[in-house]
């Protein structure tokens, strides 16, 4: 694949989606693709197919896949991982634009890490809202579907970067849409035991 500024915007759209949501994931597919040979990257990004980078997402996408299905300890794993995610995603954006002017590049990790912010809030928001349900079904289900989306749209952005990034961008609309929702859903509730103790 030919790297062109809409390809490398295109890939930028997706992987900062994916590493939004797992980037261990999302590190650890471009990797693997990358070391067999499978995709070619853009320049900057060459580094991820080293082995080490691929050891060390493999360990920590293993230990994520455990501690992210933990209802309430995945609250607090995702609340620190508001510090890996984002500026990972900002620096796989400035990477991977490499070839562009230093402007751009800026820009690119701008938009990387402001991709990343409303894709892992999104998913913390959601999380919050399912985490109290008393079984752990539907926490576990939530986030295998997040691990099997991170490795989807970053494998589908190799192959094909437009369609991954029209997918990132249907999915961040709708995650605004749905917070919104969640968060109109909490202000009711939470107005409601006021209002019923007024009267």
């Amino acid at each position: 694949m030919s790297f062109t500024p809409t390809t490398i915007a295109a890939l930028i759209i997706a992987a900062s989606f994916a590493a939004g949501l797992n980037v261990y994931a999302t590190l650890l597919t471009l990797g693997l693709l990358a070391h067999v040979h499978w995709i070619a990257l853009p320049a900057g990004l060459d580094v991820l197919s080293h082995w080490w980078i691929i050891g060390v997402s493999g360990a920590m996408f293993v230990i994520e896949f455990f501690a992210d299905k933990i209802p309430g300890f995945d609250m607090i794993w995702n609340a620190l991982h508001t510090f890996v995610r984002v500026p990972v995603a900002a620096l796989l954006a400035y990477r991977a634009s490499e070839q562009l002017s230093p402007e751009m590049q800026l820009l690119a990790a701008i938009a990387g890490a402001g991709i990343a912010i409303v894709s892992h809030g999104s998913k913390t928001a959601v999380r919050a809202a399912v985490t109290p349900s008393p079984e752990p079904v539907s926490n576990i289900a939530l986030s295998t579907g997040e691990d099997v989306a991170a490795i989807g749209v970053t494998w589908l952005a190799t192959r094909h970067p437009y369609l991954a990034a029209g997918i990132a961008v249907f999915f961040l609309i709708m995650a605004v849409i749905t917070v919104r929702w969640l968060a109109r859903f909490v202000r009711r509730m939470w107005n409601k035991p006021r209002t019923a103790s007024a009267t």
